[in-house]
């Protein structure tokens, strides 16, 4: 009997200590969630889906849509509409497509072949991450409303318009781009003025575009890459910088060279055909001439070396072994090695250029663009690595893994979102707070303003934040002190580009998925 009561009476205290005790668990588990920032942090198995950066992606991928030129259709940003539906009629050309430059309304062919190219690359390598964020779609059909341009610009075979509008007339009006009434003015590469870069940025386009066609539409991808070889062919045979054949240009777009360039869209029409003479064009002489084995530069809508040497690193891991020239193809590995080596923080050959919070820091102008296209090479190159079971990296004697790129990667897409010394993220429309004061035009003026060309300044010099919201709108970024001016005239810090963009598309699309697969192109 004494043992039954006691038994009684300790049951009671454990029921008492479980209702604690499950009191306490609730609050311990709710404390928890608050504090966490998201599921999103929290990291999944192998493969699975990061809701922060598909968010991101499907925020970044709207910002293509807010750029278009032309006669929309299905148009998904209420504040846009049609414009520039006469460009290219001096030449009697449909030169209505495209998308506008930046903040302005400019349509300036090199960055936008740019884009072109890197929207493909990232198509092609992480597809099947966009289309499991179902993002696929919108990335093909912006890609093609560039395209569907490009293809219009290069009216002949030696003649490619490389720009529609003029930077003076344009930069001397503040309106909307469907209010624009002045001139739009064409200027063109031919034979006797030429532009090797322009051309081979543009051949480069064509190429790789036509590889991400090539299984939904072959006769447009065919289109594609015929345009691209007669490119390929005019920029190689008549060699002469864009710069110096129209010296205007330099203002906004200075090219500081064309090699890259020839080796780039050689790389790209070697991955569209398989012909082995372009595998020997870049490894022969003018590799000699332009590749600067060993020296590692920064991806760029300018240099495109690093880019370069990453996808010939591609042919390296997965290409036949007997393809010509191969030993020559690994230099282009060694120095995409040198790049990546040169990008995390803990080797010995570490980059000095960064800020004090870790953001790779390059350019006072447009200062994300750096980090942005070095992290996307970067998750490229891990993942390259680990498709192929490459486990390690060698930097100067220092060893570093896949997992150490993408964690380098992951910093700068983080900091980009908010994870920085102003708690901002630098992607407009993503987390609570982003610049409000974008240095865009069409974004600064009410869609339902009257204002033209001169009188649409006072929404320049106005002080209250954008009626309309450019979402996706990758802006400038940070000064080196890791501080950014929300004003709307500072367009050193705040003005986007379609070419950002691209590479931010890139790289969420990149890190969408918590490990990625690499498969071929063809």
């Amino acid at each position: 009997m004494g043992k039954k009561s006691r038994c009684k009476g300790c049951w009671g205290w454990c029921l008492v200590l479980i209702v604690l005790a499950t009191i306490a668990f609730g609050i311990f588990i709710s404390v928890k969630l608050k504090n966490r920032k998201s599921d999103s942090d929290v990291p999944g198995p192998p493969g699975s889906i990061s809701k922060k950066y598909a968010n991101a992606l499907k925020i970044a991928m709207q910002f293509f849509d807010v750029q278009k030129s032309g006669k929309l259709v299905d148009n998904k940003i209420f504040w846009r509409g049609d414009s520039a539906l006469k460009d290219g009629s001096e030449a009697k050309l449909d030169l209505s497509k495209g998308m506008y430059d930046a903040g302005d309304h400019m349509k300036f062919g090199f960055p936008l072949a740019y884009t072109a190219t890197v929207l493909s690359w990232s198509i092609l390598e992480y597809g099947d991450q966009m289309k499991a964020v179902n993002q696929l779609e919108q990335a093909q059909d912006s890609l093609k409303w560039i395209t569907d341009y490009l293809i219009n610009a290069h009216a002949s075979e030696n003649v490619l318009y490389i720009q529609v509008g003029s930077p003076k007339a344009d930069h001397s009006c503040w309106d909307r781009p469907e209010d624009m009434t002045g001139p739009r003015p064409l200027t063109q590469v031919n034979t006797s003025t030429p532009g090797t870069e322009v051309a081979a940025e543009t051949a480069a386009a064509m190429a790789s575009a036509s590889l991400v066609f090539k299984s939904i539409d072959s006769a447009y991808s065919s289109l594609l890459l015929n345009h691209a070889t007669q490119l390929f062919t005019f920029a190689d045979k008549h060699r002469k910088s864009y710069s110096i054949s129209i010296p205007e240009v330099k203002t906004y777009y200075n090219s500081t060279g064309f090699g890259d360039e020839l080796l780039w869209a050689a790389s790209w029409l070697y991955h569209a055909t398989g012909n082995q003479s372009y595998i020997n064009y870049v490894t022969g002489e003018n590799g000699e001439e332009f590749a600067n084995w060993g020296s590692p530069t920064w991806f760029s809508w300018d240099n495109k070396l690093a880019g370069t040497q990453v996808l010939l690193s591609r042919v390296s891991f997965f290409g036949p072994k007997d393809v010509s020239n191969f030993d020559i193809l690994q230099k282009y590995r060694k120095s995409a090695e040198a790049v990546m080596c040169g990008l995390l923080p803990e080797s010995s050959t570490a980059t000095s250029s960064r800020t004090d919070n870790g953001l790779i820091w390059v350019s006072e102008w447009n200062a994300l663009q750096q980090p942005v296209a070095s992290s996307f090479l970067a998750v490229l190159y891990s993942d390259y690595m680990l498709t192929s079971r490459t486990t390690k990296l060698s930097c100067n004697g220092d060893t570093f893994t896949p997992s150490d790129l993408r964690k380098f990667a992951i910093s700068q897409a983080d900091y980009i979102l908010g994870n920085n010394p102003m708690k901002m993220s630098y992607l407009v429309g993503y987390g609570n707070k982003y610049p409000e004061f974008v240095h865009h035009r069409g974004a600064s003026i009410p869609a339902d303003a009257t204002t033209g060309c001169k009188d649409g300044f006072k929404w320049l010099e106005s002080d209250e934040p954008n009626p309309n919201v450019a979402t996706g709108a990758l802006v400038g970024g940070p000064f080196l002190n890791d501080t950014y001016l929300d004003l709307r005239n500072n367009s050193m810090q705040g003005e986007p580009s379609t070419y950002n963009t691209a590479l931010i598309v890139g790289l969420l699309s990149g890190l969408v998925t918590t490990s990625s697969v690499v498969k071929s192109f063809t």
